[in-house]
């Protein structure tokens, strides 16, 4: 990938802030040297590493990598037997504890993240907490070394202890004496030299037995040791060195330790470094909500609601580009500041944050194909130094872009041929990209040239694409529409302005009136699209709708059948219980009555009569429990006895219903109960007595019927509810006008979108209860009403 496009796409920008979620030098150095791939294989590897690492940030919060440092200089000294310093040893012993926390981390119960591609990375990192332990229990920081290090160097500094003690105890006895009160220049003890001394008047010198050691600046006072301490000053000096030597010791052991295990120290160091830097790629995925692109070798680019991630998130307009699939090249035009060079940039960008590894900020599912090399004119690339125009300089760039690229290149030109005659300019443009087309290079270039727009109309395999444009506010939208050539939009952004219409009249009547019937078709083409758009919004909404009743109607068909199976579990629950329960109380009776008859007798007879009428009882309880059997005591044979509209009980549901269809050759009717519609077999079903007419007093259910009727509406209002709303209204109102015994209610929808009716209708459509529905006539309420009439 040649270096220049780095720069030109802004990737160094990208890699500046990648550099900032890394925690270590080496990090922050792998994020640096970052460089797109045209490795497949490659691209893929660093794509996965980036996912996994995101999915782990997602699942199990943030890891940190704080304390990861550059220890091979540690490492380089052990390796020629030096001895390594406490701050050393303990840069080691830093290492280890984040070593142990990272694989901490690492370790999971989740499937998905134990067999991710960072797993096997996790599972080789070695913690060597018994090294860790033994570092940290000997050294407590930089400059001390723990008393528990050696049992040597307990009793050393015991020793050391006990001294210091001595000589402030004898210190303290000859300050403290009388005699010495005229002798002494104040009454401490001070340090010379690393030994103790007092201070003494410089004119008593030679009555106070002792080592001077030094004297104040005025000479009035010197530092004398007294004799009484200087054995005892000696031995704390020899105390300090055999400190020193024992420390040492303790270190040279430790640098030891640390230096059998320095291949796993290494591999812990490298292993970590580079999930220092995987993680930082998926720490700024994660604050651009990146996603992973999908990659292809066919040169197909698809990047669904791209935002560039260098511009505002809170302001930037997501584009929708692509090319590589239905054409090759893409020419995109408009006014300027209309967002064609962001456009052009956002593509470039993309690929070689792809190509790197890095998620893009894009729609999930968004495609990337694998170029060689891309290539970039954009900008001012004027040369002072080499003396070139703009023209010159682009055309410089232009001429090296054509000569090294190859059919696996991604080419992006800004304003191609610019700078120049726009006659001449267009027609080299146009012989450029003819060239570039017919090498099959992927290609998207902007321009203002109208000879552009039109090559792109007449050239199978190049499309135009345009960023829109809103002449009311004289602002672009920024959004890429493909497929319709731009405009400049001069006139009217002219004449909003304020621009007299005399002037405008003038400048339109200077141009070929083939050129203003082009621009009227792309003010028409570009209107078209606008409008195809929203039908597409509007389609796509209606489907997520029909789509949540599918999902409700699947939920309460499976509610429905979960009542069934209960009910019937239920029922044969409670049917074993009673012939359980009915085997009992016969086997019991039978032991009796055995019994009874083996001592016939005025009194046995007695116990019978009574047994027998108890047993009767109880016969008598089951047969209440059991209500619904006893009444299948029938005349009813044979499956012909039941006619349509005939009342029914269905046995098996306990539910009243109506016999829809007649039965078929195995015996299994259509019933329908309320709205639901099922096949019973006749066997499970009773038939209910029609109630006589003008003789009995109304039943409940006609009670029920004519109280509904009174209060029940022919109409009910559903608008400004959503289809998921207006379906569960619905629903009970057209049961209520069912039982009320209303032959046809209409229903108001408005006329709106048409998102309400169309999810009425499909409602309507699938009820076996609805005989027909319609719109209503005009003067009824027109397309906004729906007339629905009952079987």
């Amino acid at each position: 990938m040649n270096e220049k496009v780095l720069k030109t796409l802004e990737y160094d920008k990208i890699i500046d802030k990648l550099e900032e979620y890394a925690s270590s030098t080496m990090g922050k150095k792998m994020c640096r040297e970052l460089l797109p791939s045209s490795d497949f294989e490659e691209v893929q590897n660093w794509q996965e590493e980036t996912r996994d690492a995101l999915t782990r940030l997602y699942k199990n919060g943030f890891l940190s990598f704080q304390g990861l440092m550059d220890i091979h200089p540690h490492l380089r000294l052990l390796e020629i037997e030096s001895t390594l310093t406490a701050k050393e040893l303990l840069d080691i012993a830093r290492i280890l504890s984040l070593t142990a926390h990272v694989k901490e981390y690492g370790d999971t119960e989740d499937e998905t993240l134990a067999y991710d591609c960072l797993a096997p990375q996790f599972n080789l990192l070695e913690p060597l907490e018994f090294l860790y332990l033994s570092i940290t229990r000997c050294i407590l920081s930089a400059d001390e070394i723990s008393d528990d290090a050696s049992a040597n160097l307990r009793e050393i500094r015991k020793e050391i202890k006990q001294t210091n003690i001595s000589i402030h105890n004898k210190l303290a006895s000859i300050i403290n004496a009388q005699s010495n009160k005229t002798i002494l220049q104040d009454a401490l003890i001070t340090m010379r030299n690393g030994r103790y001394c007092v201070p003494v008047k410089s004119e008593y010198k030679s009555t106070f037995q002792g080592m001077i050691h030094d004297q104040s600046s005025s000479g009035s006072t010197l530092f004398i040791e007294p004799m009484v301490v200087v054995n005892l000053n000696n031995r704390l000096k020899e105390l300090d060195i055999e400190e020193q030597a024992e420390i040492e010791k303790i270190l040279k052991n430790l640098s030891v330790q640390v230096a059998a295990n320095i291949r796993d120290i290494e591999e812990n160091l490298k292993i970590l470094t580079n999930l220092d830097f995987v993680f930082a790629k998926a720490k700024y995925a994660k604050e651009y909500m990146g996603t992973e692109p999908i990659f292809n070798t066919d040169g197909i680019v698809d990047i669904k609601q791209a935002r560039h991630p260098l511009l505002d998130p809170k302001k930037v307009v997501p584009i929708h580009i692509y090319i590589g699939e239905d054409f090759n090249m893409l020419l995109l035009t408009g006014p300027n500041t209309g967002g064609k060079t962001v456009s052009l940039k956002t593509v470039g960008l993309f690929q070689l944050m792809g190509q790197a590894g890095l998620h893009i900020p894009a729609f999930q599912g968004s495609r990337l194909a694998i170029f060689s090399d891309i290539f970039a004119d954009i900008g001012d690339e004027q040369s002072i130094e080499m003396n070139l125009s703009t023209f010159s300089s682009h055309m410089t760039n232009i001429i090296n872009i054509v000569k090294e690229a190859q059919p696996d290149s991604l080419i992006l030109f800004d304003e191609l041929c610019g700078g120049t005659d726009p006659t001449e300019g267009a027609a080299l443009a146009i012989a450029i990209l003819d060239d570039l087309h017919s090498a099959k290079i992927r290609t998207i270039a902007t321009t203002h040239y109208a000879e552009l727009k039109m090559y792109a109309m007449n050239t199978p395999g190049v499309e135009n694409g345009c960023c829109e444009f809103d002449l009311e506010t004289l602002s672009p939208t920024y959004r890429l529409l493909i497929g319709i050539p731009g405009k400049s939009n001069a006139f009217a952004i002219s004449k909003r302005l304020g621009l007299p219409d005399y002037i405008i009249d003038q400048a339109v009547s200077q141009i070929d009136a083939n050129a203003i019937d082009f621009e009227v078709m792309l003010s028409e083409l570009e209107k078209n699209k606008a409008e195809i758009e929203r039908e597409q919004a509007e389609l796509i909404k209606t489907r997520q709708e029909i789509d949540v009743l599918k999902l409700q109607l699947k939920e309460r068909q499976d509610d429905i059948k979960e009542k069934r199976a209960n009910m019937l579990r239920e029922a044969r629950e409670e049917a074993l219980k009673i012939v359980s329960d009915a085997k009992e109380m016969a086997d019991e009776s039978i032991r009796k009555f055995n019994a009874w008859g083996q001592h016939p007798g005025q009194n046995n007879t007695k116990k019978m009569e009574a047994q027998r009428s108890n047993l009767r009882g109880k016969m008598n309880k089951l047969e209440k429990q059991m209500a619904y059997k006893t009444k299948k005591a029938s005349t009813i044979l044979s499956p012909q006895d039941f006619k349509v509209g005939d009342a029914v009980f269905v046995t098996s549901l306990s539910l009243e219903g109506t016999v829809k269809e007649a039965a078929n050759k195995n015996g299994d009717l259509i019933i329908q109960m309320g709205f639901l519609s099922s096949t019973v077999n006749y066997k499970n079903l009773e038939l209910r007595e029609k109630p006589k007419e003008a003789k009995t007093p109304a039943s409940a259910k006609d009670k029920y019927s004519i109280n509904k009727s009174a209060s029940i509406k022919t109409e009910i209002n559903l608008l400004g509810n959503t289809v998921d709303e207006a379906i569960n209204q619905l629903e009970k109102y057209l049961d209520d006008a069912m039982i009320a015994g209303l032959t046809s209610v209409r229903v108001v929808h408005g006329k709106g979108t048409g998102a309400l009716r169309k999810g009425i209708h499909e409602y309507l459509r699938r009820q076996k209860f609805v005989k027909s529905y319609k719109l209503a006539e005009f003067g009824e309420g027109d397309a906004g009403v729906t007339i629905v009439t009952f079987k």
